[in-house]
């Protein structure tokens, strides 16, 4: 039995954060960052069937193409993603009754649908980019017992290898999204690599405003790193930790990024949201077809 403060539910018997129930989520799940978002989303839905929020948490489950998919708002960062991928996941694979894991266990898809800076002056402000896999400078992953098991060690070590990592740093580690989605996007409308989630928008990402960074040449070097291939294309916030906790869980993931901005050419579209409605549909259509 997993005790009360390991596993809390709320009053009325939902989960913690989320404020659900197993019965108001489906197994596909499209996961955003802005609360607005959902409600974006939710406006292609022919049919709403739940609706709630807590906090950043706002999640809405309805129909599109006559499917079932639920959406959730993560707010921003992997500790975010945290709560998000582990609480869905009791909802799904723990009786919230009885405390006890089930023996079937369920698999959920995961998607998610975010904005991200560009790192190759080929991918230009408004691409769409599917991240194969997925490096977390957040370190959250090592809290987690048999990590190793499930990301890809030899990438890691060339990574900071080749970066001179810093061992004040969080250690990097790198998982794979789920092929089966990513068969799903291996279409000419959508560019693959690389995407780093990182800890901050400003230091971590090599931005400096009043503050210097630690490592004022990090974006050179992730910008130049291949290995077997593959390069790093965009930074976002979430999608190492979705990826990761998915793998060690059982769950497939995957993330599809508007680029907003690029790092390399100095460009960028404060007006992205006629763009980033584009790919919302796009997404929901590959999803259900």
């Amino acid at each position: 039995m997993i005790k009360e403060s390991e596993l809390i539910l709320n009053p009325d018997g939902t989960i913690f954060h989320l404020h659900l129930k197993p019965e108001n989520i489906s197994t596909r799940i499209i996961l955003v960052g802005d609360p607005d978002r959902v409600d974006t989303i939710a406006g292609l839905f022919s049919e709403i069937e739940f609706s709630t929020q807590n906090r950043e948490f706002k999640t809405v489950t309805g129909r599109y193409n006559q499917q079932r998919i639920t959406l959730v708002s993560t707010g921003i960062g992997t500790d975010n993603i945290d709560i998000v991928v582990n609480e869905l996941d009791a909802l799904a694979n723990i009786d919230l009754e009885t405390r006890e894991i089930k023996k079937e266990h369920k698999t959920l898809d995961l998607i998610r649908i975010g904005t991200s800076g560009g790192l190759q002056d080929n991918l230009p402000v408004n691409s769409f980019v599917v991240s194969a896999k997925s490096i977390g400078f957040d370190g959250l992953l090592n809290f987690y017992a048999n990590r190793e098991k499930f990301t890809d060690l030899d990438f890691e070590k060339a990574f900071r290898t080749y970066t001179s990592w810093d061992a004040s740093l969080p250690s990097p580690y790198v998982a794979d999204a789920s092929e089966m989605l990513l068969a799903k996007f291996n279409t000419s409308e959508f560019a693959h690599g690389v995407t780093i989630s990182a800890p901050g928008f400003y230091g971590p990402q090599g931005r400096e405003l009043r503050l210097p960074l630690a490592h004022p040449h990090l974006n050179e070097q992730v910008e130049s790193f291949n290995y077997n291939g593959l390069c790093i294309t965009n930074f976002e916030m979430e999608s190492s930790a979705i990826y990761g906790l998915s793998k060690m869980l059982g769950h497939n993931a995957l993330t599809v990024c508007l680029i907003i901005a690029n790092r390399v050419t100095k460009t960028a579209n404060e007006n992205y949201r006629s763009e980033m409605k584009k790919l919302v549909k796009t997404v929901l259509d590959k999803l259900t077809a």
